[in-house]
């Protein structure tokens, strides 16, 4: 419980927010912490006391014998001031297992209610996790802490609850020390799918509240995460493609709409003339097989440059292949952008929508934040414009690198994807939103067939 004191204003927010869920924090073996654990209202405390011969020795230098009278103070101590305990070993997976099943089994005896396991370093295996589960999980109710150092927390996490683990300890999205800790939306969705467990979680919920974490975290998902990761539900390849709009089965686990996701057929080099004839489908782009053909190799091209291929892309490659003509609604007349150490981000900008000149404003947390809302509320009249997404890469490198970025915009449920390059990245950002933009407000054609002038 060394920490600040706002973290426990935090703490003591949470534990009197009235959630229907036990509150506990993590305390060492001090009666201070636990005091402060108390004062702040908490529940239960996470009492970690070291047990390898390692911590004790190097990071507490302290014997055993004074290991263990630490630990079983603090545990009588903190069931004094009234607070489920759970005991829980540090290190572990490197400590003399008979030692630790001593410090535990005196630690229940005076009053521990449960007891953790935590593999702190990540080097436990699941075969050695199968082995050290039982002796523990008959003193008490057991929970297993893994991190995933090695990447097999996870692994050792499923090994631990099937040994007699009854409680596993995550973080959404895996945060945590280093290399993380086992993830909450992926042994969730395992439980559920591969062992038919039912876990009471609602799954929908499960992207929601990852994509909530790794916003106000500042941490973002890694692009191929399971189950929340941007490419998690996206296929390319045309065989994986193909597969997958004839029986979902074939190339995915589970269906998105389980977790909260939807499935995203994209384009590139890898795709074939299904997955482009279901994206022209979806657009009412009506090709013959020439000029089917003609569009997959155009895509191609595009996606061998190394480019994503956006929406917009797809409709401006079917449209020049088709002979059908397009009427940007709106263009950029002039934006300024002001930002600097002491001034909040701001932006103006003037468009041509309709062919009369619309002007807007705006702040945001940056300049880029700052012109595409201001571009949101210059078209706000011709329709509420959403940014769902944003991505940028910087396609060389050097102070003047030119970057790509590609936005994701929606419009009344519609979504749309649409890219901008330039050496500037705020102006890359305006045109791959006004590119947006102009695809989801142009006039929705159903018969888009190829003009037969």
């Amino acid at each position: 419980m060394a920490a600040s004191e706002g973290e426990r204003e935090a703490i003591r927010l949470i534990a009197g927010a009235g959630l229907s869920a036990e509150i506990c924090t993590y305390v060492r073996a001090l009666r201070e912490d636990i005091d402060q654990a108390a004062d702040c209202g908490v529940d239960s405390v996470h009492l970690v006391v070291p047990v390898s011969d390692l911590h004790i020795q190097k990071k507490l230098r302290k014997s055993r014998d004074q290991v263990c009278q630490m630990a079983w103070s603090a545990v009588e101590h903190a069931k004094e001031r009234g607070l489920i305990v759970e005991l829980s070993g540090e290190d572990a997976s490197r400590a003399d297992q008979a030692f630790l099943r001593e410090i535990f089994a005196e630690g229940v005896r005076r009053g521990a209610d449960r007891l953790c396991f935590c593999d702190t370093v990540g080097i436990l295996t699941p075969e050695r996790t199968v082995e050290m589960m039982p002796p523990l999980a008959a003193l008490a109710p057991l929970s297993i802490h893994c991190h995933d150092d090695l990447g097999v927390g996870m692994a050792n996490t499923l090994a631990a609850l099937k040994a007699g683990a009854t409680c596993a300890h995550t973080t959404v999205n895996g945060l945590g020390e280093r290399a993380g800790n086992t993830a909450f939306e992926e042994l969730v969705m395992a439980l559920e799918v591969l062992y038919g467990y039912r876990t009471g979680i609602r799954t929908q919920e499960l992207y929601h509240l990852s994509t909530l974490v790794s916003r106000l975290t500042g941490v973002p998902l890694p692009t191929n995460k399971a189950i929340v990761g941007e490419m998690a539900f996206t296929h390319e390849s045309g065989i994986h493609a193909h597969g997958i709009l004839r029986d979902s089965r074939t190339y995915e686990p589970i269906t998105p709409d389980l977790v909260g996701r939807r499935r995203r057929i994209v384009l590139g080099k890898h795709s074939g003339s299904a997955s482009v004839q279901a994206a022209l489908d979806e657009m009412h782009y009506t090709a013959d097989e020439k000029q089917l053909r003609e569009i997959v190799a155009r895509i191609k091209a595009l996606g061998d440059q190394g480019k994503r291929v956006t929406d917009a892309d797809l409709m401006a490659i079917a449209e020049a292949v088709l002979g059908l003509a397009f009427t940007p609604a709106l263009s950029l007349k002039q934006f300024t952008v002001v930002s600097g150490s002491h001034v909040v981000p701001t932006a103006s900008v003037t468009l041509v929508v309709n062919g009369k000149d619309v002007t807007g404003a705006s702040t945001g947390n940056g300049p880029v934040d700052a012109a595409v809302e201001a571009l949101r509320r210059t078209v706000a009249a011709a329709g509420d414009i959403r940014l769902e997404e944003y991505h940028v890469d910087a396609i060389r490198g050097g102070t003047d690198a030119l970057v790509e970025v590609t936005v994701r915009l929606s419009k009344d449920g519609k979504i749309l994807t649409s890219r901008g390059a330039r050496t500037d990245i705020i102006m890359a950002s305006v045109e791959a939103v006004i590119a947006g933009m102009n695809r989801l407000l142009g006039e929705e054609n159903e018969d888009r067939s190829k003009d037969t002038r």
